[in-house]
């Protein structure tokens, strides 16, 4: 069920208890010279949109917000970007348009890692005014941990930034908007955790080109596997939470 496909009476008609609600958020931004700036929206929508086609019946599909919180790409160019305030609200704004409908079990499904602390500070907020309800975010790779590690061969064995992951994943799903040509080795990152401790810097300080890790190691056939178990543990995982039931959240 796709939120914007349906009408008003159609979606009034739906069930408020049994029914998740799944806001997919990315960004538009910077990604390296390889890859296209679109690289976090497509792969989540592809991801979304699949998991829709696996699960019609217990949940209903908005539209990718494809604005993301960048502004820690902003000295690299070619990024569009909220402020993190900004996109915070923003998302408070779109789940409680959904809360106030009345529907009690929202998801947000996240594509890009700048996302990460503002949505899981706007579900806090929103927490507070709506305890009675399932509130979820998450990251498709957080989800699918284990299934993405297992195809990667680089020494990074998770999502980064124009990385093995990513490139392999475009490659697969919309392999015209790959620079073969301008792909390298990137392992030459900073990282933003050093001894447990997390260090603020922007993609401009950590990375030499906008990019992390090994897209040279990258494949179209490791982006249709990995697509393939990230769309099945996505699906799985979703369909445990509907099964939670609402009682959990008095």
């Amino acid at each position: 069920m796709k939120y914007a496909e349906m009408t008003a009476v159609e979606l009034k008609n739906i069930s408020r208890e049994e029914t998740l609600v799944i806001l997919p958020i990315a960004a538009v931004e910077q990604h390296g010279p390889h890859m296209p700036t679109g690289t976090d929206d497509i792969i989540c929508t592809a991801v979304a949109e699949k998991v829709e086609e696996r699960l019609k019946e217990k949940i209903v599909l908005l539209p990718t917000l494809w604005l993301g919180a960048s502004q820690h790409h902003l000295r690299w160019g070619a990024t569009l970007t909220s402020r993190v305030e900004n996109y915070e609200t923003l998302l408070c704004e779109i789940c409680e348009s959904l809360l106030k409908d009345g529907f009690r079990r929202v998801m947000i499904l996240n594509g890009h890692g700048g996302n990460i602390g503002p949505m899981q500070i706007a579900l806090r907020r929103l927490q507070v005014d709506f305890p009675n309800c399932q509130l979820l975010a998450a990251s498709y790779w957080s989800i699918a941990e284990e299934e993405i590690a297992s195809v990667m061969q680089g020494d990074c064995k998770t999502v980064g930034h124009a990385c093995e992951a990513e490139t392999s994943l475009i490659m697969y799903l919309r392999p015209e908007l790959v620079r073969s040509a301008r792909v390298e080795n990137f392992d030459d990152y900073v990282p933003d955790l050093v001894d447990g401790v997390y260090v603020c810097r922007d993609m401009f300080q950590r990375t030499s080109a906008g990019a992390t890790g090994r897209p040279d190691l990258a494949s179209a056939e490791k982006g249709d596997k990995m697509f393939s178990q990230i769309v099945k543990r996505v699906s799985d995982v979703i369909r445990h939470l509907t099964e939670e039931p609402l009682s959990n959240y008095p």
